[in-house]
């Protein structure tokens, strides 16, 4: 069962796309910021990470170049899933390591095929 680390600084948005990932049947671990994340991510060592962008403190893009450049975490494959939709912004994520891009809301049937391609992905 894959487990995935949803960062989100919305309990909302937490708890919703958690509940779609349960109902898929994936492990599903919480943080609320980049910071949190970080260190979640070197503890936990999810298999997948999905990261917000706008957060209060350190924002997705910096924490996912800080995962994907640390030798503890950089085999962790981080997908965006943010409300900001423009093209700069997917770039900008591929750009500090991203290997997904989504933009909210998003289909569930399209969040767990992003998901189950991108850990096939990095699994090769």
């Amino acid at each position: 069962m894959p487990r995935i680390l949803v960062v989100d600084d919305s309990p909302t948005e937490n708890f919703k796309i958690s509940g779609v990932l349960k109902r898929h049947g994936h492990e599903v671990l919480a943080a609320e910021s980049g910071e949190q994340a970080l260190q979640v991510a070197r503890d936990s060592q999810p298999d997948l990470i999905l990261m917000d962008i706008v957060m209060p403190g350190l924002n997705g893009f910096q924490a996912t170049r800080q995962l994907t450049r640390d030798p503890a975490t950089s085999a962790i494959p981080v997908v965006m899933l943010t409300a900001k939709s423009q093209e700069a912004d997917r770039i900008w994520g591929e750009r500090q390591g991203a290997r997904g891009y989504l933009v909210k809301p998003v289909d569930d049937s399209v969040l767990v095929a992003t998901i189950s391609q991108v850990l096939a992905e990095a699994s090769r």
